[in-house]
């Protein structure tokens, strides 16, 4: 915590009362300040929209409403726009992974992760960094992502906003590129695709790379398997 900063704020959606109270033990350690617990989705909600936490922990497998439609009402407006969501489970499967990130989860963890871990990713999230690389979601999209059917976007991910520039660099992003690989692959420096990303980030109201991956994939910018190289352009030899 900084001066100019108040403590990070978080909510603990856990069924089982002794992970929750493990959990808060552990933030309240390191001077997160635990806003309020839930045993399930709806309570998780709930909670979110009374307290408005930078950050919730979220179970998956929870009675009345699980953590991955919960997840999905919060990032569709219950909270403050802010709030990221990062789901806690014992499970260690790339379809619960998948589901989380499409439902607008900014990060996974399992149970058996760290004190120090733990507190640093929350941190993480805090700044509109995400949990998983942009690479690792791209594979879980391509393995689960439907391949043949329609796909349709809220109007205010309408991608004709962006310049195509910016399409461009949604494109590449996609694929998994940090943005030293971006440059590179773009001939600009890093600031300038720094600045690229979060103009695309603001644009399209995504909170993170990772998001901006799912949605180029459900907007159909690329598909499951497809190239994302942009029409027109070609590498330069040796490339």
């Amino acid at each position: 915590m900084t001066a100019d900063r108040p403590p990070l704020r978080a909510v603990i959606a856990d069924d089982q009362a002794l992970v929750r109270t493990g959990f808060r033990m552990i933030l309240a350690a390191d001077g997160i300040e635990v806003t309020a617990e839930a045993a399930d989705g709806a309570e998780a909600v709930a909670a979110v929209r009374r307290t408005r936490p930078d950050v919730v922990l979220m179970d998956i497998r929870m009675p009345e409403m699980d953590g991955i439609e919960a997840t999905r009402h919060i990032a569709d407006g219950a909270g403050p726009a802010g709030t990221r969501v990062v789901i806690l489970t014992t499970y260690d499967l790339d379809e619960y992974v998948y589901a989380a990130l499409t439902a607008g989860a900014s990060g996974f963890l399992l149970k058996d992760v760290t004190p120090e871990h733990l507190v640093a990713a929350l941190r993480l999230v805090r700044t509109g960094d995400a949990l998983l690389a942009p690479a690792i979601t791209r594979r879980l999209i391509e393995r689960f992502a439907p391949h043949d059917e329609p796909r349709t976007v809220a109007p205010h991910r309408d991608l004709s906003g962006l310049t195509p520039r910016e399409l461009e660099v949604l494109r590449l992003l996609a694929t998994g590129l940090s943005n030293a690989e971006l440059a590179s692959r773009l001939f600009l420096s890093p600031t300038t695709v720094k600045s690229h990303v979060g103009r695309i980030l603001s644009k399209l109201d995504l909170r993170d790379r990772v998001q901006a991956v799912v949605l180029a994939y459900e907007t159909g910018l690329i598909t499951p398997g497809g190239d994302a190289r942009s029409p027109g352009r070609e590498d330069p030899p040796g490339r």
